[in-house]
Formats: C-alpha cells, sequence, structure tokens
C-alpha cells in the first residue's frame, strides 16, 4: 500500500480515481489524468535488448530487460508491494510476443529471474524453444536445498542458466548453483581474471565467463588480449570518438557525397541516381527494391529507377542503405543499434509533440553514431555531412527539442527505467507507446536486415 492510500485507507485504484475527480473538477487537464489512471493499471511494459559480445566484437546473445511499473507514478512499489506479481517472469512475456527470430536475430537471450520468479511455471510463460532461453539468476537466489533443487529441474526442461552479481567470497558457497551454470557475469574491474580463470578452468571447466561493465574499448581490447573472458557486456562499442587520427576511405567518401546530396534543401532526383551509379552495390540493391514495386514495367536507367521510386522514398532508403554500407567495417551491432534508434526515434515523434518532424528524427537516430562510422569525432564528422540545425544540435551539443528524444532513447537502450519513466510523467507520454514504438522499431529492423 502506497503512503497516500494508507492514510485515506483507500484501494488504490479508488484513491486514484478521487483524486482525478478533485484535479479535474479544479479545471486541470483531463488527459494528464487519464494518462495516470491508465499507467496505473500495469498492463504496460518497457523493455530493452543488451548485447553480448565476443571476442571478435561479434554478437553472440542479448539480455532482455523490462520492467512493468512507472515507480513515479506507484510509490507502493518501492516498497513490499514491488514483489506483488513477482511470479510473472516479464521478460519472457517480450521473449514470446516478439519471437526469438526477431527479438535477436535467433540468438541466445538472457532472462533475469529472482528469488521469486525462479519458482514460476516458467515453461507456461515461455512459447520460445528453452534451449534460446538462458535464465540469469542474480544473488537473490541464495544456495540453500529450494533453490539448488529448483536450479536442476530448469536445467532439465533444457533451459540454460546463468549468475550475475556474485562477489568472490560467495563462488565456494554457491558452488552448487555454479555448477549448473552456462554462464557467470562478472565485474572485470573487481576481479583478477588470471586468477578467475584458473579457479573457473578447474572447477567448473564447461562454464563461460562474461565481463561486464566494459565501458571503453581500451578496456574491451585489454580484456580481449588477456583472454581469460568469452563473453563481453557493456557501452564500449558505442562510446564516443574522442580523437580521429585516420582520414576517410575513398569508398566512404563516395557515400558522405551522396548523403550530402539527398539532405540538401534542393535535393535533385538526377543528382542522387548519377552518384548511386558509382556504386555496384547501390545500384543493385535499388533495382531490387524498384523491381518489388513494379513487376510489369522495365526499368531502362538508374535515373529511372530513382524516379520511380520517389523523392521522399529514395532519400529514405539512400540514408538507410548508405549508413549501413558505412558501417561495414564495424561490429554489426552499430547496425542495429542506429537503424534501430532511427525507427524508434520516428515512432516516438508524436509522443514528444514532434510528429510533423518525424522524418528528421529518422536521420538524427540514423546518424546518431557518425563519429563511430567515419572514425572522427561527432564535430568533425557533421562537418563532412550535411544535417538540419536540429540534428545537429541535437547530435553535437545536446540541445534543441531533438535532444529530448536521443537522450530518452538513449536512457531506454541502458535499461535506465528511473529515467525513462521521470522522463515519461514529465512529458506525459504513455508506457504502451514506447513500448509499441520500440517493439515496431525491432520489427522494422527485421524486416529490413533480416537475420542469417
Amino acid at each position: 500500500m502506497c503512503y497516500f492510500t494508507g492514510i485515506l485507507g483507500l484501494r488504490c485504484s479508488e484513491f486514484y480515481k478521487k483524486i482525478i475527480c478533485f484535479f479535474t473538477s479544479k479545471g486541470y487537464n483531463i488527459n494528464k489524468w487519464e494518462f495516470v489512471l491508465h499507467q496505473l493499471k500495469g498492463e504496460i511494459m518497457l523493455a530493452t535488448l543488451i548485447p553480448l559480445f565476443d571476442n571478435k566484437m561479434a554478437v553472440c546473445a542479448y539480455s532482455v530487460f523490462a520492467r512493468k511499473e512507472n515507480l513515479f507514478l506507484n510509490p507502493n512499489l518501492m516498497a513490499g508491494a514491488r514483489f506483488d506479481g513477482a511470479g510473472t517472469v516479464h521478460e519472457l512475456e517480450v521473449v514470446s510476443s516478439m519471437g526469438v527470430s526477431t527479438l535477436s536475430g535467433g540468438k541466445e537471450v538472457f532472462v533475469p529471474i529472482n528469488q521469486f520468479s525462479i519458482f514460476a511455471e516458467i515453461s507456461l510463460q515461455c512459447t520460445v524453444p528453452a534451449g534460446k532461453v538462458v535464465l540469469l539468476m542474480d544473488n537473490t537466489i541464495t544456495p540453500e536445498e529450494s533453490f539448488v533443487r529448483r536450479a536442476k529441474e530448469l536445467k532439465d526442461q533444457g533451459y540454460k542458466l546463468a549468475i550475475r552479481k556474485l562477489p568472490i567470497s560467495s563462488f565456494e558457497p554457491y558452488k552448487e548453483i555454479i555448477s549448473l551454470c552456462d554462464y557467470i557475469l562478472l565485474d572485470h574491474v573487481k576481479i583478477d581474471i588470471s586468477k578467475a580463470k584458473i579457479y573457473f578452468s578447474k572447477q567448473y571447466p564447461n562454464i563461460k565467463l562474461c565481463a561486464v561493465n566494459v565501458d571503453t574499448q581500451e578496456q574491451y581490447d585489454e580484456l580481449v588480449k588477456d583472454g581469460g573472458y568469452d563473453l563481453y557486456e557493456g557501452r564500449f562499442f558505442r562510446m564516443p570518438v574522442k580523437q580521429s587520427e585516420t582520414d576517410v576511405s575513398p569508398l566512404k567518401v563516395n557515400y558522405i557525397e551522396l548523403l550530402n546530396v539527398v539532405n540538401a534543401p534542393d535535393f535533385d532526383l538526377t543528382e542522387a541516381a548519377d552518384v548511386i551509379g558509382k556504386d555496384p552495390a547501390l545500384v543493385i540493391s535499388l533495382l531490387e527494391i524498384v523491381n518489388r514495386m513494379a513487376l510489369n514495367s522495365e526499368i531502362t536507367s538508374i535515373r529511372h529507377a530513382a524516379a520511380m521510386l520517389g523523392q521522399k522514398e529514395l532519400k529514405r532508403w539512400i540514408n538507410t542503405a548508405v549508413t549501413k554500407e558505412l558501417c561495414a567495417d564495424k561490429p554489426s551491432e552499430i547496425v542495429r543499434l542506429v537503424m534501430v534508434r532511427a525507427k524508434f526515434a520516428e515512432n516516438l515523434a508524436a509522443n514528444f509533440e514532434l510528429a510533423m518532424q518525424a522524418p528528421e528524427l529518422f536521420i538524427m537516430g540514423l546518424f546518431s553514431a557518425l563519429d563511430i562510422m567515419l572514425d572522427k569525432t561527432m564535430e568533425e564528422a557533421l562537418r563532412m555531412v550535411q544535417v538540419s540545425k536540429n540534428v545537429r544540435e541535437a547530435l553535437l551539443n545536446n540541445s534543441g527539442d531533438f535532444a529530448k528524444v536521443l537522450e530518452f532513447i538513449k536512457c531506454y537502450e541502458d535499461a535506465d527505467w528511473d529515467e525513462v519513466s521521470r522522463i515519461l510523467v514529465i512529458d506525459d507520454i504513455v508506457m504502451d507507446d514506447v513500448y509499441a514504438a520500440y517493439l515496431g522499431a525491432l520489427r522494422w529492423y527485421r524486416d529490413l536486415i533480416p537475420a542469417t
């Protein structure tokens, strides 16, 4: 029970209905209070994916993190009521509704469970193959007989197991549980990997070690060099470029030229078609798209194909296709990152009262890692690529109307649900709109770039 409902002796729904009636009677905006009541029903969710990399910077799994409540609107959940419904694994709802193929491209999905949800009927909540699901336990699951027995049951059902948040002093007490695990997630800052490697290779030879909180490329490179870990989780792959020492390759210069043509205020179809003609991969991609659209029409030239696609769709396709090519020498997750950001930003436009600028928000998301794509600082990269003032201010100075959308998306990526919830309240945004926008972005990406 929350503090206010305890004082008034009312059930939560009755309390908030009375609050809404009071404020609306005073002339306040009813939409906001309908929004509040809607969020309190608990029928909505936030969810995001966090990648796990191997030592070649390839993504081999994703962790799914979800939240179904806005703590800013449900203060009672900060106390004991946060365990209401704890037997439901919300992340499994996401996995089951989306499917592993759409959600993670067929890769394993790590799903967190705690001391309550470990006893849930997980097999009934999960409709995807058990072998694709890694149940990620934390230290609320203690090495007691009941937990060990349940972990064995889940293992027998075909689920893989992982554990996180264990201090070194707990390794021995947790040996029965660790022996059942396929993965253990370790904070690389607190672990001497040379000693840990010897310990785990002797005690648990089949377990894979995952380094978490890897926040810089230098840390990742050093950990890979040391050779103790199998997987890596952290923000290292998308950290901004601080300084550049390399020239942009001639191929990327051609792509930049094309971006500048289509993003110019006086965008000319003919000029864009001529630049496309310089790159065989783009020519093939354009012809494939146009041929699907015009089954009974003969395409006579690249200019003809561009004209058939139309200015608006050609601009969108070029920005997307060129971004993919600019990322060709980068980890594949960078492509997924910027594509999902682009579509997510576009889908959120109306929620941030920027519906008319949705195409610009798409470009902002697409170019949000332009520094990484070009191995230049963002300031240098934006001197090379033409973008609108709104996009430039958001990417370079974190200012303007677009900046709050980008900041929201980055918090969402990090599963920073407290900050996300705060923004939802401040901007009167409904949680299920955000969830729908994110899942829509994932589906769009999987349709655009199918898993291989």
